[in-house]
């Protein structure tokens, strides 16, 4: 279903907190994946020393009801592909409008080239106290991570946008 002209709230959650809410173009909805794509969401710029995110950057982000993973294309605002950001989640939610995603710490950054690799905030999710309180949903969520990190050396996570 292509539906451009729909919009929904993204909503992402972490701890039981909102950490951050933004509407975002609906750009298709299988059942399963959903697609959506929204301009750099936080206020200025964010470096993370291994990609800067900044006003006029656009995020295609791919989101899955059966997946514990969310995988962020980030473009610059003239179209130049800066990389994969991927978030562990748990499955997305989508409901009255609200696309609800909860952050499992868990994070993996692809650059553009595939030359850059990177497992993030592995000490956050240590720290988060998950694994010890609910580890069914911690190793979830390693397996997420691992798979990420597996098809981003393989080259696949271009292919999620097609």
């Amino acid at each position: 279903m292509s539906a451009s002209s729909v919009e929904v709230e993204v909503v992402l959650t972490k701890a039981g907190r909102t950490k951050i809410r933004y509407p975002a173009a609906v750009v298709s909805d299988d059942g399963t994946r959903l697609t959506v794509r929204a301009p750099w969401a936080a206020d200025g710029t964010r470096d993370f020393g291994f990609v800067r995110f900044e006003p006029g950057d656009v995020f295609t982000e791919h989101y899955w009801r059966d997946r514990w993973y969310a995988v962020k294309e980030v473009r610059t605002a003239d179209g130049t592909l800066k990389g994969w950001y991927c978030d562990v989640t748990r499955p997305a939610v989508l409901s009255g409008g609200k696309l609800t995603v909860e952050d499992l710490d868990l994070d993996l950054w692809c650059s553009a080239d595939g030359g850059t690799v990177l497992r993030l905030d592995e000490d956050e999710f240590a720290a988060s106290g998950l694994p010890e309180a609910d580890p069914e949903t911690a190793a979830q969520a390693r397996q997420a991570l691992d798979e990420l990190e597996l098809l981003a050396r393989q080259g696949w996570l271009g292919s999620l946008s097609d």
